[in-house]
């Protein structure tokens, strides 16, 4: 029989185990957090979203993310991946459905609604990163992107110290990868940060589908990238140049997109066929 300094020293014990146990299985540390200062507070809070994403262990499925608002959804069979046939059975999202969601959180809107491309090309950008400028420059929240102007099929969102969070590819979940120095040599264009705040700027909507935006003012010259439908775009100014008859239409006056380095002819920006207010290029 215990003596009683000896029965109060063990409750004591068993108190200490039993306030220092956790209530359950501890989660692991998928190293998905901010990784650096400098970032917004919007950029932090979507960093945490897509965070909370990862750490639920969600999958990746093809055309996952894009239904009527941001949010996991089923996903899609890829004719071109084997590994996709799982992915209508499988509730997450695709690269550019989770980064929809991540900035969805953080700023309370849809502010990211659509492909890759779409939201590199955003207006809603404040500064662009070259893949010639690596990451030295990047911040938390900045959405890296590989690619070609023509084609940008893969983005991921930057944690900082060389790591980020993506949606990878079918078969796996939302992870935590490295920014490694072959994942940047093998076609990474750059990066974006996003503005959450008001836009600035002279902003216009598009019509028409497979609009080609161009180099310079001319139909001759090289493409850069292709509207696939109605885009809200930002208008640094317009001058006139080559004349172009389209769709019933003819104007010699162009605009320059500041958001794709690129042209496009007024037939195709909804409005006046010279821009109201917008300013003549220099």
């Amino acid at each position: 029989m215990l003596r009683r300094t000896g029965l109060i020293g063990t409750l004591l014990a068993l108190l200490a185990v039993l306030l220092c146990t956790p209530a359950g299985p501890a989660a692991a540390d998928d190293g998905c957090r901010v990784l650096a200062p400098g970032a917004s507070a919007a950029a932090e809070r979507a960093v945490a979203a897509a965070c909370e994403q990862v750490g639920k262990g969600v999958w990746y499925t093809w055309g996952g993310g894009h239904g009527p608002g941001p949010g996991a959804t089923y996903g899609q069979v890829d004719p071109t991946d084997p590994a996709s046939e799982h992915d209508p059975e499988r509730l997450g999202f695709d690269c550019s459905g989770f980064v929809r969601y991540a900035y969805a959180q953080a700023a309370g809107s849809d502010l990211l609604d659509g492909v890759a491309s779409a939201q590199y090309y955003t207006h809603r950008a404040a500064t662009r990163f070259t893949a010639a400028q690596g990451l030295a420059p990047l911040l938390p929240g900045d959405l890296l992107v590989w690619g070609t102007s023509r084609d940008l099929h893969h983005i991921a969102l930057y944690l900082g110290a060389g790591k980020m969070a993506e949606a990878r590819q079918s078969g796996t979940k939302l992870m935590v990868s490295e920014v490694t120095d072959a994942r940047l040599s093998n076609g990474y264009y750059g990066a974006v940060r996003v503005d959450t705040g008001p836009v600035t700027g002279h902003v216009f909507q598009t019509w028409g589908s497979g609009v080609w935006t161009k180099e310079q003012p001319a139909t001759a010259s090289a493409r850069v990238y292709a509207f696939p439908g109605p885009t809200t775009v930002r208008v640094a100014c317009q001058k006139h140049a080559e004349s172009v008859t389209s769709d019933g239409y003819t104007n010699d006056a162009w605009s320059y997109l500041p958001d794709y380095q690129a042209w496009m002819t007024n037939i195709y920006v909804r409005g006046a066929a010279w821009l109201e207010n917008v300013p003549t290029c220099r």
